[in-house]
């Protein structure tokens, strides 16, 4: 396959430790996989699912103890910790491989190793960057399949080179007390053991595409954010791509594949999905931040998705996907999970699922038919409003940035920042409110900057000052605005409409980054003149939008006192232009 030295060295080693009976390179070749898939029928790692409704579909369920991200055995492995923050758990690397190392000693005897050579982002484009994924699982195999470019050709293009990411994983005995998820970022290197949830063991994704890109990207002069691509065609054809960045609940993915609203569907505006959760940015030959989105598929939460909250997602599941501990409907040989049922005419559920334990299921019974953190791995192709754009090498040119968080009262609906280290800040202080469904506790506010809170593979204070330094390498730079689509009345309900109906917002954001519109000047920066909103065909009335856009500066200063006990934990390391920022907005604020 290679005659690359480090890439042989580092897979001997990996023999040498794990101790496996075999050793497969993965080629990329159909034939190939299909073996492998076949494999996984034979053993239960993999059930097929209906071809003639779900054609090259499997479902795949991880051990009960194994179904989501595990922030708590997540470490960044350093050599001094402050290096890593007081954000991220930390542990010397000297003692990550000794006792990381011990559980992989021997955990691959008798069994399998397949060794994947992956791109993130399209071969070969100098935007890209190459991975090696060790592991003896072929969930592992057949996912990265999906969720990257794999194969023969990746090595081609790495040629002799030693830049790429090693990537060591293995199931071992799924033990939950030694599960660990190690970056070394150092060493360009992560270990992932006794996990086999696609979150731990997808190496690509935001263990390599955040964690280690993030590190990569401040010693190289880019950036790895959490953030969506997506384009925004209007009807003369032109098309402005907007990086998005919001926490989890916060929509990002409806965003991503959004639909217009009738009307502006009648009037020929597109929306063209690039990139439903990371972006790499780079600064272009004209000055401008260019993005790319480094995967090559979908990994989405199932529940809740439908033809109604997002067809465009579902869509995507329809061929050659791999469901995740979502339940399974014997009869019709094909998947189910909560609210899907909200597609059909009589709303019912069905009356009897295999859940995602493999255990009957009722309507009646009292657990959940599929898990809440179930997934679909799915090919971006799928994708009905994919972009062109979606292999540009080079990617596509960012028109704005827009952070945005699950606010009740504080944020506006939409509001600009000043400048690009005034939009470092609105990034930094991004934050969401808990909700009664999710804690039982309302309004617990969760700093989560630029979303990035669980994937910057070393110190936040840090990041921030590398987000300045792009500023000043960007001549042309985007705008930044801040979103909040979840402002609510006295009763708790929400007044924007949201879903399709927020690209009423984006296109206002584009306008003002083309100087189209104007805006008022508020203590926290822009926001806009009401009548600038589209409202048509909403049942809302310019003074509602008036309320949307307004700015309580007693709210605001209780928000001062959060950003202050945020930053505290930073020290000296923070950015002195975020201090600088926070003592400006204060100071607005108390005029």
């Amino acid at each position: 396959m290679t005659t690359n030295k480090n890439v042989l060295k580092f897979v001997d080693e990996a023999v040498a430790l794990c101790k496996p009976a075999n050793v497969v390179w993965i080629t990329g070749e159909e034939a190939q996989l299909e073996e492998l898939r076949k494999e996984a029928l034979a053993t239960g790692e993999l059930i097929k699912l209906n071809e003639e409704k779900l054609p090259g579909c499997y479902l795949h369920r991880s051990d009960p103890n194994d179904v989501a991200r595990v922030e708590g055995r997540t470490f960044i492995c350093c050599d001094n910790k402050e290096d890593a923050g007081p954000i991220n758990n930390w542990m010397d690397p000297k003692e990550a491989y000794e006792k990381v190392g011990a559980i992989f000693d021997g955990s691959m005897k008798g069994k399998t190793m397949y060794v994947i050579p992956y791109s993130m982002g399209a071969v070969g484009s100098t935007f890209s960057k190459v991975g090696i994924e060790v592991t003896d699982s072929i969930y592992v195999v057949v996912s990265m399949k999906i969720m990257t470019r794999i194969g023969t050709k990746v090595l081609e293009v790495l040629g002799d080179s030693n830049d790429f990411v090693r990537g060591l994983h293995s199931k071992a005995d799924l033990d939950p007390e030694k599960r660990y998820i190690l970056h070394f970022p150092q060493d360009n290197t992560i270990w992932s053991v006794n996990s086999g949830y696609g979150g731990n063991v997808l190496l690509g994704k935001k263990c390599f595409a955040l964690r280690i890109a993030s590190y990569q990207g401040k010693n190289e002069g880019w950036m790895a954010e959490h953030m969506l691509i997506v384009g925004i065609q209007n009807p003369q054809g032109e098309i402005n791509y907007i990086t998005a960045a919001f926490p989890s609940a916060c929509g990002k993915t409806n965003l991503a594949m959004l639909i217009p609203p009738k009307s502006y569907l009648e009037k020929g505006y597109k929306v063209w999905c690039v990139g439903d959760d990371i972006a790499w940015l780079r600064v272009g030959k004209d000055g401008r931040l260019w993005a790319i989105n480094p995967e090559n598929g979908f990994f989405g939460v199932a529940p809740g998705t439908n033809k109604k909250s997002n067809p465009n997602a579902l869509y995507s599941t329809m061929k050659n996907t791999i469901f995740t501990n979502v339940a399974l409907d014997p009869e019709t040989n094909t998947v189910w999970w909560e609210a899907m049922e909200k597609d059909t005419a009589d709303k019912k559920k069905p009356a009897y699922l295999i859940d995602w334990k493999g255990n009957p299921w009722t309507p009646d019974s009292d657990v959940k038919a599929a898990h809440p953190n179930s997934r679909f791995t799915a090919p971006a192709i799928n994708c009905p409003c994919i972009s062109s754009e979606f292999e540009a090498p080079e990617g596509v040119p960012v028109t704005a940035i827009v952070f945005g968080g699950r606010r009740a009262k504080t944020a506006p609906l939409v509001y600009q920042s000043r400048d690009w280290n005034s939009g470092v800040f609105v990034g930094s202080i991004m934050a969401s409110e808990t909700t009664a469904a999710a804690t039982g506790a309302v309004g617990v506010v969760r700093r989560d900057p630029m979303a990035m809170r669980p994937f910057v593979g070393y110190n936040m204070a840090d990041y921030f000052a590398h987000w300045i330094e792009m500023g000043k390498k960007t001549a042309n730079q985007p705008k930044i605005f801040n979103v909040n689509w979840f402002r609510t009345d006295d009763e708790g309900n929400f007044i924007w409409p949201g879903f399709g109906d927020n690209l009423r917002v984006l296109e206002w954001i584009i306008k003002r980054c083309k100087g189209e519109v104007d805006a008022k000047e508020v203590a926290i920066g822009y926001v806009p003149n009401a009548e600038d909103i589209n409202i048509d065909g909403l049942d809302i009335d310019v003074d509602t939008v008036k309320e949307l856009l307004s700015v309580d500066k007693e709210t605001w200063l209780e928000e001062v006192k959060g950003i202050k006990e945020f930053y505290a934990q930073f020290g000296e390391r923070l950015p002195k232009e975020l201090a600088d920022e926070l003592a400006k907005l204060e100071a607005n604020l108390s005029k």
